[in-house]
C-alpha cells in the first residue's frame, strides 16, 4: 500500500473524513495542505530532498478565501504536479458533476482515479486506494454512471459487440467472420477499421487495449 501521501483539501471537515480513512487503511505518513500552491510546494520540496510523495488526493474545487494564489483549482494544480513529477498517482476527490470535466481528467491521463463525494464516499476512496495502487484506473459508481450516459449515444450496437470481441481476445482480422454469423452489417474488415479508428479518435485513444479498458471501467461492455 502507499505509504507517503499527501492531501489537497480546503475544508477541514472532510481533511479529518480522508485522514481516517487513511489511517484504517494503516497508512501512518499522510499531511495535508489547505491550498494548491502549498500542494505543488510540497511535492518539489519532496523531491528535492530525495523523498518523494507515492499519491495526491485532491479536491478539484477550491473556495477564495481571499488568500493570493497562482493555482486556484484542482484541475490546475495535477497539471502541475504532473509537470513536476510525472509518475505520482492522483486521486481526485470532489464534489465536481460534470462528466466533461471528469472525462477530460482521464484523457489527459493525469489522473488514476475518481471518487465523487457522496453516500459511502469513504468505502469508495478505500477501493480506490487499493485499485490505483494495483496500476488499474479507478472510477467511483456516481463516477462510471455519468460517463457512461455520457457516451451511451455514441456507442450503437455494432460498436458494443466489436469492442466485446476484443475484449473476448478475438483478433481484429478475424471479426468480419463473427459479424457475418450475426448478420450484422456492415460486416467488411475495412467497415470494422473505421468504426474503431472513429472510435479511439473521439475518446482520444491511441490503441484497441485503450478502447477496451475505458469500455470495461464504464461499463459498457
Amino acid at each position: 500500500m502507499f505509504k507517503k501521501i499527501l492531501i489537497a483539501e480546503d475544508h477541514e471537515i472532510a481533511n479529518i473524513s480522508v485522514q481516517k480513512t487513511l489511517h484504517d487503511l494503516g497508512i501512518q505518513e499522510a499531511k495535508y495542505v489547505y491550498y494548491c500552491d502549498h500542494a505543488l510546494n510540497w511535492i518539489k520540496k519532496a523531491l528535492n530532498e530525495d523523498e518523494p510523495y507515492d499519491l495526491l488526493i485532491t479536491d478539484l474545487i477550491f473556495e477564495d478565501d481571499n488568500t493570493p494564489q497562482q493555482i486556484t483549482h484542482g484541475t490546475e494544480l495535477v497539471r502541475a504536479v504532473k509537470q513536476v513529477q510525472p509518475d505520482l498517482k492522483i486521486i481526485v476527490l470532489s464534489a465536481e458533476t460534470r462528466s466533461s470535466v471528469i472525462d477530460e481528467l482521464f484523457k489527459q491521463k493525469t489522473i488514476d482515479g475518481y471518487v465523487r463525494k457522496a453516500r459511502r464516499d469513504a468505502q469508495h476512496l478505500k477501493e480506490a486506494l487499493q485499485t490505483v495502487y494495483n496500476n488499474r484506473t479507478y472510477y467511483s459508481p456516481e463516477v462510471k454512471e455519468s460517463l457512461k450516459e455520457k457516451h451511451s449515444h455514441e456507442f450503437t450496437a455494432f460498436d458494443v459487440y466489436i469492442i466485446s470481441l476484443l475484449a473476448e481476445g478475438v483478433p481484429q482480422k478475424n471479426i468480419p467472420s463473427y459479424l457475418e454469423e450475426k448478420n450484422m452489417k456492415p460486416s467488411g474488415l475495412s467497415s470494422v477499421e473505421k468504426r474503431l479508428g472513429l472510435m479511439r479518435t473521439v475518446l482520444g485513444f491511441s490503441k484497441n487495449e485503450q478502447l477496451v479498458a475505458y469500455c470495461k471501467d464504464v461499463g459498457i461492455i
